[in-house]
């Protein structure tokens, strides 16, 4: 089996859109005619979801004349976070089809599919001409990604000259791998991390100004600690991404991931570059 294989078939389930409707009706939820809001505690499967995208496109300036890629885009929340808050246009790019094709969905069910569109892919080798985006951002998705370099000549070859670029991502920091499974992988054969420095260095080389790194490792444990305390009270948590796409495997993805942090052999970072004009 491909490592491209193994890392679609980790996110990728023939009952996602029912689950996401069975899950949104239990919230009380109109499932036909959901509200982006509604949405949020599934669609958005990075860490912190919609706390982390919101904070993100804070920092940003969009204008509605813009064009975003969204990198890994997923079920399709940050995407569609951008297109409605900006008025501006999303493409999203994910290697899994099954992805592409609820995000295609909710879409329509949120009548934005003239602001945004899914295309099935991999962001190593993506169908866009050079030099058409005006931003770009990817949330928890480089974790996947073996061969970097490429990645980020990748993107830098479809921005526009001036084009800002947003990665947020787990990285690693130090000790031993962190236990499996993940969010991102079920086991380290499919989990690539890369420590800040490599980071940074690989994002120079590929013609990047970096502007800013950003470790959100307090917010990252902050957001937990709340989340805990909601479950505890019998609330269901903010963030349920991992629980829809990984049912199987949550309970302990989620612990690894937050124990990973706490004794720092993972990094949360949010890392913002430009490609220069």
């Amino acid at each position: 089996m491909s490592t491209e294989h193994e890392i679609t078939s980790h996110y990728a389930r023939d009952d996602l859109l029912e689950r996401l409707r069975a899950s949104l009706l239990d919230d009380g939820v109109d499932a036909d005619h959901p509200t982006i809001e509604a949405l949020a505690h599934y669609d958005h499967f990075h860490s912190r979801g919609l706390e982390a995208t919101t904070e993100i496109a804070d920092r940003l300036e969009i204008a509605p004349a813009h064009h975003l890629l969204d990198i890994g885009s997923g079920l399709g929340g940050p995407a569609r976070y951008f297109a409605r808050r900006f008025a501006c246009r999303v493409t999203g790019i994910d290697l899994t089809e099954a992805f592409c094709e609820v995000a295609r969905r909710l879409t329509r069910l949120l009548a934005l599919e003239d602001q945004v569109d899914f295309v099935h892919g991999n962001a190593l080798a993506m169908p866009f001409d050079e030099a058409c985006y005006d931003g770009a951002y990817s949330m928890n998705v480089s974790m996947n990604i073996k061969d970097k370099d490429r990645l980020y000549r990748e993107v830098a070859r479809v921005l526009k000259p001036g084009a800002w670029l947003v990665f947020s991502e787990l990285l690693r920091g130090a000790g031993p791998e962190p236990e499996y499974p993940t969010p991102w992988a079920r086991s380290a054969e499919t989990s690539f991390l890369s420590t800040l420095e490599d980071t940074q260095q690989a994002l120079k080389q590929a013609g990047f100004e970096l502007t800013e790194s950003r470790i959100t490792l307090e917010e990252n444990l902050a957001f937990g600690a709340r989340s805990r305390a909601e479950v505890a009270r019998g609330e269901k948590p903010p963030h349920r991404a991992v629980q829809l796409v990984h049912p199987d495997i949550a309970r302990a993805a989620a612990a690894n991931t937050a124990r990973g942090m706490a004794d720092g052999r993972l990094v949360p970072v949010e890392l913002f570059a430009r490609k220069p004009r």
